[in-house]
């Protein structure tokens, strides 16, 4: 029987190589996105590649009433889902009392309130029926403070701890919750967020990798993966519990400035 995949921010970058991977095994799926036209153009692909049923829900997770909206769809479809990947999500560079509110407010919206939702409306099921997976991915900088990106990184430090703290609590059943902590990656966020100009998109990891190690994370159910890190961020990741935290702060303050 086809396991069904939905995922968020399904259009480009880590969600769309998540769903390439998913319909490669040879799974359904249900892809959430802004863009009709990029999501047209990979169900297209991935139905005609894979032989795969593709679901598409064009829909704003900014906004507060989307989550919903998209589980009603879901349920009028009379689709239920085996694996919700929560992957939508965007930062945004500059100091807090610079950045402009609502860019920062729809971040919220989308990184944290959308995320949370939609993990609240799918999971009921999954417990009923004592199987299902969730992947939420959330970023290395949920491990830190972030100076430069502060409701960024405190939106990722939210996803991680909200996604362990629920992993434990359905300890006793067959459902599953894994955060997936890439590092800098080679998609659209680094231009959309400004972070391409900053010396941590040097070095980016592979899209298609990092999902490759979230998917699989996902299906053995880790509680955490942590990837896409060059040698020195791992000697620093490693180093996290260890550094003084004004000397961290400064640190990450220094790697988020403009070149």
């Amino acid at each position: 029987m086809k396991k069904v995949a939905l995922i968020t921010g399904a259009s480009s970058g880590i969600g769309k190589e998540l769903a390439i991977i998913h319909a490669e095994k040879g799974g359904d799926l249900v892809l959430v996105a802004r863009s009709r036209d990029k999501l047209e153009t990979l169900k297209n692909e991935l139905e005609q590649k894979y032989n795969v049923q593709v679901m598409l829900i064009v829909k704003d997770l900014t906004k507060q009433e989307a989550p919903k909206e998209v589980f009603t769809e879901v349920k009028n479809a009379k689709i239920d889902i085996d694996y919700l990947i929560n992957n939508a999500g965007f930062g945004g560079i500059g100091k807090f009392h610079e950045r402009d509110w609502e860019k920062d407010l729809s971040m919220i919206n989308l990184n944290i309130t959308a995320l949370t939702a939609l993990t609240r409306f799918f999971l009921p099921d999954f417990v009923n029926r004592n199987s299902g997976k969730i992947l939420n991915v959330s970023s290395t900088a949920s491990l830190m403070p972030g100076p430069l990106q502060a409701v960024y990184y405190a939106s990722k430090a939210y996803v991680t701890y909200f996604s362990n703290a629920i992993a434990q609590e359905l300890h006793d059943t067959n459902v599953t919750v894994t955060t997936l902590m890439p590092g800098a990656t080679e998609t659209e966020f680094g231009a959309v967020s400004g972070m391409d100009k900053t010396v941590l998109f040097d070095k980016t990891a592979n899209a298609r990798k990092v999902a490759e190690d979230g998917y699989k994370g996902m299906m053995k159910g880790k509680l955490d993966v942590i990837t896409g890190l060059t040698g020195t961020q791992k000697v620093m990741m490693s180093m996290l519990p260890l550094m003084p935290k004004k000397v961290l702060l400064k640190q990450v303050y220094s790697m988020q400035q403009e070149k």
